[in-house]
C-alpha cells in the first residue's frame, strides 16, 4: 500500500492509503465529497530513525569495503576491542583445536 496526497480546494491536503500505481488524477474528498486533484510530492524519507540509519548505511558500506581481519589466537578474528564480546580466558576441552574456518582465509589482510 501506498500513501497518495490529494488536495482539495475546499478542505485542503488529505492522504488516501491505495495498492501501488491504482492512484487515479482526481478523487472525492473524504471530508466534502467534492473534487480533489492528486498532489505529487517526495517520498517521505525521515521514518528511519538514526540508528537504524547508520546501520544500515554501515551495512551497505561493508559489502563493498569490509573490515580488514587480523589473525588473533587460535586462529579467530581479532576485532580490535571493536564490538567484541569479553568471554574471559579459553578453557582446555581436551580435544584437539579446531581449524579455522576456510572462509577466514578470504577475508582481506593488511
Amino acid at each position: 500500500m501506498a500513501i497518495y496526497e490529494y488536495l482539495c480546494p475546499e478542505c485542503g491536503p488529505f492522504d488516501v492509503f491505495l495498492p501501488m500505481g491504482t492512484a487515479p488524477e482526481a478523487r472525492g474528498c473524504t471530508a466534502c465529497g467534492g473534487a480533489a486533484r492528486r498532489r505529487y510530492s517526495g517520498p517521505n524519507l525521515r521514518r528511519v530513525n538514526r540508528a537504524l540509519a547508520a546501520g544500515l548505511a554501515m551495512e551497505e558500506r561493508s559489502r563493498e569495503a569490509p573490515e580488514v581481519v587480523r589473525a588473533g589466537s587460535g586462529g579467530e578474528p581479532d576485532h580490535g576491542g571493536r564490538g567484541g564480546h569479553d568471554v574471559g580466558p579459553r578453557r582446555p576441552s581436551g580435544r584437539s583445536a579446531r581449524p579455522p574456518h576456510p572462509a577466514l582465509a578470504r577475508l582481506p589482510r593488511p
